[in-house]
């Protein structure tokens, strides 16, 4: 089995622990059930003590005539626990005179319980083996005459073979199970790992050609709703973002190359012209040089809004603030939309307090917002249409400027996208599709809110609110001067 670096750790883990507790396990069952065997062996022997000893032998020798020996062979065959347990008759020299067995005991015994008994403490036990091997569990009973005189012992055996052998099938039982059950552990465990193990491997593998530039990978084949499932689905919605992201980018690029070509052939074709004609015609000349020179301003604009779109993307963007009236910067740019307005037929409709809106700000890049809103306002309204400019300060501390137009405006799918970079609503009117990611991010840092609502073919509302120093006035009055008052370029 080939194994993964998490698939191994995991198995290494697993089966020390479960080999630890299988071993811990049947080490105590082991030995619960041999200490309870051999208790109950050992109980056996207690059933039979030196004073029971005693009592027999004194009866049997009163009655029976042949001494120590003669009783013995009567203790012998009325004993009740023949079955369970064997019984020796030995004399006061240690020789084994008489077997439960029946048969005669030749051979040299150790018989360390004997020599303990007889020496004082009249009952002794020991487990051993005989000399054919078989473990015992015995007991030896000392008798003494009634003058105190040793007559002899009686040892009683049980085996321990059959208790040994029934350990060993239990051991062998336990060993089994606890083998059975390591290999199901393992076996589950090794279905759930690869559960696991094998989607983590799509993931890196899908991971590593999204990374090589294949934006269309995808994850699609992992059956579970869980922490994968969704580390899955945010590695899908991931590579489809870098997939919509990398599009944008190369639109963008696209359209900032016919956006910078366009100027540029103005320019180096009036250029060319000039070189021409010389100084042959005056007039010519005059106008070749303010081409040039609008051109070249808005090449300047394109990179200055190229410029500030690096700054915002790296987070270097930074406000020059002081005090400013912001009404007076909008005044400043609708005043200066005005030619253009009438050039293309556009009624602009300009509303606004006619008192000051002070706040700490930067001048320059709040006109850049209102020029950008305006400039997008003309960009997507035809000829006949109307812009309504309308500020408004429904409390002392805030300013709404609204920029309503009766343009194309936008699809309710592209909406939510149109602060995002790159991101152009509508490809066939010219722009580079960065100038409101860049407006919305100047009125963040200014702590105020850009939000777009359109519906499309009726127009598109830009509202822009922004802090302002509280100014105390009366509002009702202000609002009656207000709407009595409009401005109309």
């Amino acid at each position: 089995m080939k194994f993964l670096s998490l698939t191994k750790r995991w198995f290494l883990n697993v089966a020390s622990i479960i080999i630890v507790i299988l071993i811990a396990v049947s080490a105590v069952l082991f030995f619960s059930l041999r200490n309870y065997y051999y208790s109950v062996a050992d109980m056996a022997l207690d059933s039979h003590s030196a004073d029971e000893v005693a009592s027999s032998f004194n009866l049997n020798i009163d009655s029976v005539s042949g001494g120590f020996e003669a009783a013995g062979r009567n203790y012998i065959d009325n004993f009740p626990d023949k079955d369970i347990m064997a019984v020796w008759i030995i004399d006061s020299g240690g020789n084994i005179v008489l077997s439960s067995s029946g048969f005669e005991i030749n051979e040299e015994v150790e018989m360390p319980d004997f020599v303990a008994a007889v020496s004082g403490e009249g009952t002794s036990k020991w487990t051993g083996r005989l000399p054919s091997g078989e473990k015992i569990m015995a007991s030896t009973c000392a008798y003494n005459y009634p003058n105190g005189n040793l007559g002899g012992a009686v040892r009683f055996m049980v085996s321990l073979e059959a208790i040994d052998e029934q350990l060993l099938r239990i051991s062998l039982i336990i060993a089994l199970a606890g083998i059975g059950m390591f290999v199901l552990v393992v076996f589950s465990g090794s279905l759930f790992i690869r559960s696991i193990v094998n989607p983590v491997r799509d993931i890196g593998e899908t991971a590593k050609r999204i990374a090589g530039g294949d934006l269309a990978a995808r994850i699609d084949h992992y059956p579970y709703n869980d922490e994968i499932g969704e580390l899955c689905a945010t590695i899908n919605d991931m590579a489809s973002k870098l997939s919509v992201s990398d599009r944008l980018k190369n639109d963008f690029i696209s359209t900032i190359s016919h956006e910078l070509r366009t100027p540029l052939t103005a320019i180096k074709g009036w250029g060319e012209t000039l070189l021409q004609i010389e100084d042959t015609d005056p007039a010519m000349t005059k106008r070749g040089m303010g081409v040039i020179i609008s051109e070249a301003s808005r090449l300047n604009d394109m990179v200055e809004e190229l410029l500030d779109f690096s700054r915002m993307s790296s987070g270097r963007m930074q406000l020059n603030n002081d005090k400013i009236d912001i009404l007076a910067e909008l005044d400043e740019v609708v005043f200066a939309f005005k030619e253009r307005s009438i050039k293309e037929g556009i009624e602009v409709v300009y509303n606004v307090p006619h008192f000051p809106a002070p706040m700490s700000g930067d001048a320059s890049r709040i006109k850049q917002v209102f020029i950008n809103i305006l400039d997008n306002a003309l960009k997507y309204t035809e000829h006949g249409g109307k812009i309504i400019v309308y500020a408004e300060i429904p409390n002392p501390a805030t300013l709404i400027v609204t920029v309503s137009d009766t343009g194309a405006g936008i699809p309710p799918e592209d909406l939510p996208h149109v602060k995002e970079k790159f991101y152009k609503a509508n490809t066939t009117v010219r722009g580079s599709g960065i100038g409101l990611a860049v407006a919305d991010e100047i009125i963040r840092l200014h702590n105020g809110n850009l939000d777009v609502d359109s519906v499309l073919g009726e127009g598109t509302t830009v509202r822009i609110t922004l802090p302002i120093d509280p100014v105390e006035y009366d509002f009702a009055e202000k609002e009656g001067e207000n709407s009595n008052e409009q401005k109309e370029k």
